[in-house]
């Protein structure tokens, strides 16, 4: 490292770029996680030494061995996070300092190598500056996917002592197929997504490999999404396979379940919080049953559900699947509360909406 303490990234860039023809073809209607840009960065912690080889690179595949320590230990944590081609032009990330502050997070509770933050960020950065052609414009984003996994040779249950750091990127538009207005999502009563003391808070692989057969079942059953209760009475909704949720009650509030160590803390959950007080409605971080979710949607005590994450944005929940039945969300479409709150989030991503708040952060 620099004097500064600050990592110095080796710029190499790739030998043959995509030809800009072929990144315009890419970028008309990209699938969500198909295409990836040229570059990504990659940083290697060793014990001892810390952090070193900061590189920005040729997208590559790695080679590990086979008694890599991630292959058998599942030592591995993630962030989504997003980069915006404004209407001005200028390119921007959404709150980076807060996915940096839950990587470290999810590192300390994976028990693995912590990354400061400026580094964290200047990695994104780096990636994103070199691969501006690959942004697009409209609704569409650049996903940025940074990771870190133990790369250590060992077999033994301990916290392995080498890790790499990696940031990549590629092209997306809407999440959910054909960009749908209003999902449906089934309520699992088999399968629980974390449990008290356990990874919940952390955004670990392991979560959601968990959570696959659970997300299995709700497709055979026709829907786009999981629903999971708590672990230890299989009542209380905690959240979706991969987004948190929100409902909309008929006084206008909303209502979300409390932060419990089994929920991951969403920075767009987060956001949302903030921006609906601002906007003068009442929020709950309260517990809320299954029960009481078809019971309140019957009666039109609950107006509104929504799914929020990075790579989902904001998504009207509009029917119900679970294993006693099926129930409606209002008129099974995308509400107005929840309209509202998507246009004000993307509004202030996408620099339509003034930025109050400094939650965004401008590449040079």
């Amino acid at each position: 490292m620099s004097a500064d303490n600050q990592l110095q990234f080796t710029v190499e860039r790739h030998p043959n770029p995509t030809p800009a023809d072929k990144i315009a073809a890419a970028l008309v209607d990209p699938a969500f996680g198909r295409v990836f840009t040229d570059h990504m960065v990659t940083i290697r912690w060793t014990e001892g030494r810390g952090w070193h080889d900061a590189k920005v690179e040729a997208r590559r595949p790695f080679q590990i061995d086979p008694a890599c320590a991630v292959l058998h230990y599942a030592q591995e944590i993630f962030e989504g996070m997003k980069a915006y081609r404004g209407a001005d032009g200028k390119i921007s990330l959404f709150r980076p300092q807060e996915n940096a502050r839950r990587f470290r997070a999810s590192a300390a509770r994976m028990s693995m190598a912590d990354l400061p933050e400026a580094d964290f960020l200047r990695a994104v950065e780096a990636l994103v500056d070199i691969d501006r052609d690959w942004i697009p414009g409209g609704d569409g984003s650049l996903y940025l996917r940074p990771f870190m996994f133990a790369t250590e040779t060992f077999l033994g249950v301990r916290a392995a002592a080498e890790y790499v750091f990696c940031v990549i990127a590629c092209p997306v538009g809407p999440y959910f197929k054909g960009g749908k207005s209003a999902v449906t999502v089934w309520v699992s009563d088999q399968y629980t997504r974390a449990a008290p003391g356990g990874t919940g808070a952390a955004k670990c692989g392991g979560n959601y490999a968990a959570s696959l057969i659970a997300q299995t079942e709700a497709s055979q059953k026709g829907c786009d999404q999981v629903v999971f209760l708590d672990a230890a009475e299989h009542r209380w909704i905690e959240e979706l396979g991969g987004m948190n949720v929100f409902f909309v009650m008929d006084d206008g509030s909303l209502q979300t379940p409390p932060l419990s160590g089994t929920i991951l803390p969403g920075i767009t959950r987060a956001s949302i919080i903030e921006l609906a007080r601002r906007e003068g409605l009442k929020v709950a971080e309260t517990p809320y049953a299954f029960d009481a979710w078809q019971a309140d949607a019957k009666s039109g005590r609950v107006r509104e559900t929504f799914a929020c994450g990075t790579a989902a944005v904001v998504t009207a929940i509009g029917n119900v699947r679970h294993a006693g039945g099926e129930f409606a969300i209002g008129d099974g479409g995308e509400g107005e509360v929840t309209r509202r709150i998507r246009s004000l989030l993307t509004g202030i991503q996408r620099g339509k909406e003034p930025d109050t708040f400094g939650w965004v952060h401008h590449i040079a």
